[in-house]
């Protein structure tokens, strides 16, 4: 049974999840993918004002398709999050709490996880129409330019998601990958 978080992400919500641990997400998120990234990580840099809140917030790695008319928005699937990876350390120093997408982490990233009390979720690649039927409102917040890479607020409700890298250093890739080594009596496959 997947644990109901509410987003934002409080400091006790966060401290509380663990690698491996499936969650339903209910609240509000912001979509950004590289573009917007490097757009908001600039900005900081000139010290200018940025277009979204961070302290507590979760960011998804996804870039909409448009939406069919009558539909609040298209398929929304995670990105590779590794392409996020340069940019992130900024975004978790300013108070990021939650980070979505899908693929690991580099370690950098990993130890910033740990250091700033954030944490890395899941979502299922390959059910984008699946995914989008959980957003309930989606409007353009900054880099309308960018089209599906526009910095977007999301609503969401049980958004399903799985956690991937916890604040304490667990990490759910990691473990998988040690459970299936181990053939159950402690003895180990042959690689």
């Amino acid at each position: 049974m997947a644990r109901t978080v509410q987003a934002p992400l409080d400091e006790a919500t966060v401290k509380s999840l663990q690698a491996g641990e499936r969650v339903v997400m209910t609240g509000k998120i912001y979509a950004a993918r590289d573009a917007a990234h490097k757009r908001l990580v600039a900005a900081m840099q000139r010290g200018e004002a940025l277009p979204l809140p961070l302290a507590g917030q979760v960011i998804y790695y996804v870039g909409p398709a448009p939406a069919k008319p009558g539909s609040i928005i298209g398929p929304a699937g995670p990105t590779t999050s590794g392409r996020m990876d340069p940019y992130t350390l900024p975004l978790l120093e300013r108070g990021v709490a939650g980070l979505i997408g899908k693929g690991s982490r580099s370690e950098e990233v990993k130890e910033a996880l740990v250091r700033h009390r954030a944490v890395y979720f899941g979502a299922i690649g390959g059910a984008s129409a699946l995914l989008a039927r959980q957003i309930r409102s989606s409007r353009i917040l900054a880099y309308p330019d960018l089209l599906s890479e526009a910095v977007r607020e999301l609503e969401v409700e049980e958004f399903p998601l799985i956690v991937i890298n916890d604040c304490h250093g667990g990490d759910a890739y990691l473990a998988a990958r040690e459970a299936y080594r181990s053939d159950g009596d402690g003895s180990q496959r042959s690689k």
